[in-house]
């Protein structure tokens, strides 16, 4: 099983999301959507454990899947800065009822923020609670145990509920077979391309030139929504992509 070392603590100011607010009975957000078709089921070791693709670069992909919920809920729109830069801001009164979702809402109400900025101040803070909503929801499964005697690691495996393999069902018809599409499947098919994992789904999700023409149509946000929220996407995930070449050059594979 695929081990990773987890803090004891979320760190201080982190919206926790799953304390207090039952996962069941609440509509999954994008980001817990995103983060459980990223798990990857019986990973390398044996024993139905598992791993989360793209773990070096995670972060920039969860912070841009709860700006593209954001947007698509009307929450956040964009702005251009004094530079002619395209921000993020928030819809004065709009405020998401989810708590994971506000934090990041609380954070562009401020003042408006450039896509990178807001990636990097919010998304290192949402893979625990995350993870936390879907091991509460019952999508995974997490076993806790000490690693070397000392710190607390966590063993992950995917649970009964068949949600994952209902959205990679969804995302795969949206991008194989083309067909018609939500905004919100729209929005995982792009943010799983511009993480750049979605080659990791084949065969699932066959790794074609056509699969790819469609991904980079969703990626630069010809998926019908609405203008703020195209915007939002499409610079959420062209930021994202940028990072992964960036992050890829640093920690290159073996």
């Amino acid at each position: 099983m695929t081990e990773h070392q987890r803090p004891e603590q979320h760190a201080p100011g982190t919206a926790q999301g799953g304390p207090g607010v039952p996962a069941l009975g609440r509509t999954a957000t994008l980001v817990e959507d995103l983060l459980l078709l990223l798990f990857q089921p019986g990973g390398s070791r044996a024993g139905g454990g598992g791993s989360i693709a793209g773990e070096p670069t995670l972060y920039w992909v969860l912070g841009g899947a709860v700006l593209a919920d954001l947007a698509l809920g009307g929450h956040v729109r964009t702005s251009t800065g004094r530079l002619g830069a395209l921000q993020v801001e928030a819809v004065a009164d709009r405020p998401p009822s989810d708590p994971l979702l506000r934090t990041t809402w609380a954070y562009v109400a401020e003042k408006p923020r450039c896509v990178q900025t807001a990636l990097a101040a919010t998304g290192p803070a949402l893979r625990e609670p995350v993870l936390d909503r879907l091991v509460e929801r019952g999508d995974l499964h997490r076993r806790s145990r000490k690693a070397l005697g000392l710190f607390a690691s966590s063993v992950l495996s995917l649970g009964d509920t068949g949600r994952r393999a209902a959205l990679l069902a969804d995302v795969r018809a949206v991008l194989v077979d083309r067909a018609e599409l939500t905004e919100r499947t729209a929005a995982l098919a792009a943010l799983l391309h511009g993480s750049g994992t979605l080659p990791q789904f084949d065969p699932e999700i066959p790794w074609t030139s056509p699969v790819i023409a469609r991904a980079e149509e969703l990626k630069d946000g010809s998926w019908g929504a609405g203008a703020a929220a195209k915007a939002v996407a499409r610079t959420v995930t062209a930021t994202i992509v940028n990072n992964v070449v960036v992050a890829a050059a640093v920690h290159p594979r073996g």
